[in-house]
């Protein structure tokens, strides 16, 4: 087994693209195998979509429309909207499998691995690579 952990600076941002990084740790790594990557996080998920269409504006105004940033949570530390950011695991989840091959990540042709996270109280974000060989 093979492990690293990114370290993301999210300031501004809320949908990153994590593919090309987690491309070259399944490369390095080599063989079949298993990637999982793992956001240790309360507040911020992990998703498959395609990006550079659109997606990630889609994204981020349906989430605002579900999670708005109000007073409405109970959770309420932090800045206004906090208690959704909380919430925002249930729908974008901590972790994702993608199978490798011959080092390769075997996801579709539009398919790109993504961190999300509307939080901005914290932009400071580690993500953890695993490869399990086969």
């Amino acid at each position: 087994m093979d492990t690293t952990e990114l370290r993301i600076d999210t300031a501004g941002r809320h949908v990153l693209d994590l593919t090309d990084r987690a491309a070259g740790f399944a490369a390095q790594a080599g063989g079949d195998g298993l990637l999982s990557v793992f956001v240790p996080h309360a507040t911020a998920g992990l998703a498959v979509m395609e990006t550079g269409s659109g997606s990630e504006e889609d994204l981020e105004e349906a989430l605002g429309r579900l999670l708005p940033r109000d007073d409405r949570w109970a959770h309420r530390h932090g800045s206004r909207g906090h208690g959704a950011d909380h919430l925002l695991p249930v729908f974008a989840g901590p972790s994702l499998t993608v199978p490798v091959q011959a080092g390769r990540l075997l996801l579709g042709t539009w398919q790109r691995i993504c961190l999300v996270d509307l939080n901005d109280d914290n932009p400071r974000r580690r993500v953890r690579l695993t490869f399990l060989r086969g």
